[in-house]
């Protein structure tokens, strides 16, 4: 496989969207350990944009490529990997290189794709189901009747984390930035959402809260949010920070901190060791799974592009203008 070639998008320099070109490379030469995925779709996410204008370098090893998800056959395997097999349909997390006609992905961040998905959905899972589940579960220790509030509601994150949170016994509240994305982030199982352009989130978490606040407050808006959603947790509380679109910097009053005992802490998952992806898919596939399996939980698809349209789709992503998940689609 690796003296065929494949169709790939490439960032051309650092820059906006019209630096992404479709372009010709040899197929990736399988390291110990992965499979090669021969890519039908792949998923558009925030970080490659990031990566896209040149601020989120790929880890050490990891493809230059875009793209953090994908979904497709497996048509190749390294010695040594079981539980897999040539003809599998899965979706992967991957370390890079997801913008491509084949990707190479390690055998523990693959998961085969539920009946009910087609390649496009599976595409929109990995990068925030696994994102989600770290952050809210392994991380936060989110548990069936506390209360979690989402920012960002209809984002990709967003529409994740309000249904697997849902669906799992929490009460979660949500922001969004107008009346159609608050409607869709209640038809998701939000017990409500706030319109943060017409209404402060603080007011709007105590009323609901009556006064109480929150136990859990998943984050990527960063700046003023900060102070504000300290202002949100109740006792022993916990907020989480995955991006920090507004700024990652703050004034904070630490003493509330203290005294009402709270956990400030975040994380990137690209960053993160093979054995913790791994215990990931592990949970996923023993929690979440079935129940994207029986159609309870499903990726909110939006909008797919082919390739050559990747610029457009990172327009899109850039505009917010989205509900849910953008994905390329790599098989013609």
């Amino acid at each position: 496989m690796t003296d065929e070639a494949m169709k790939c998008v490439e960032i051309s320099e650092a820059g906006g969207p019209d630096v992404l070109k479709v372009a010709t490379r040899p197929c990736p030469e399988l390291a110990s350990g992965e499979v090669m995925i021969k890519v039908h779709a792949a998923g558009v996410n925030r970080p490659d944009v990031i990566q896209r204008k040149g601020l989120y370098p790929p880890p050490p090893g990891a493809s230059d490529l875009p793209g953090l998800e994908v979904a497709g056959v497996i048509v190749a395997l390294s010695e040594g990997v079981t539980g897999l097999a040539i003809g599998d349909r899965v979706c992967a997390l991957t370390n890079g290189g997801g913008y491509a006609e084949y990707c190479n992905v390690p055998a523990e961040q693959c998961l085969t794709i539920p009946a009910s998905l087609s390649m496009a959905e599976a595409a929109a899972v990995p990068e925030t189901f696994f994102t989600v589940w770290f952050n809210l579960f392994l991380q936060g220790g989110l548990k069936a009747g506390q209360t979690l509030l989402v920012h960002g509601g209809s984002s990709g994150i967003g529409t994740t984390a309000i249904q697997v949170a849902s669906q799992l016994g929490a009460t979660v509240y949500t922001t969004a930035g107008n009346q159609e994305k608050c409607q869709a982030c209640l038809d998701l199982g939000a017990t409500a959402a706030f319109n943060y352009k017409e209404t402060d989130f603080v007011t709007d978490v105590k009323e609901a809260t009556e006064g109480k606040g929150v136990d859990m407050i998943l984050d990527m808006v960063g700046g003023d949010y900060i102070a504000r959603n300290i202002k949100c947790l109740a006792r022993k509380g916990r907020l989480i920070n995955i991006a920090y679109l507004q700024g990652s910097t703050a004034e904070v009053n630490f003493m509330t901190v203290m005294m009402k005992q709270l956990t400030i802490t975040g994380s990137t998952l690209r960053q993160q060791p093979l054995a913790i992806k791994a215990e990931i898919a592990r949970q996923l596939k023993e929690t979440v799974w079935p129940l994207l399996e029986s159609g309870a939980l499903k990726p909110v698809l939006f909008k797919t592009f082919g390739m050559e349209e990747a610029p457009a789709a990172h327009e899109l992503m850039e505009s917010s203008a989205h509900i849910g998940k953008i994905v390329l689609n790599v098989e013609s």
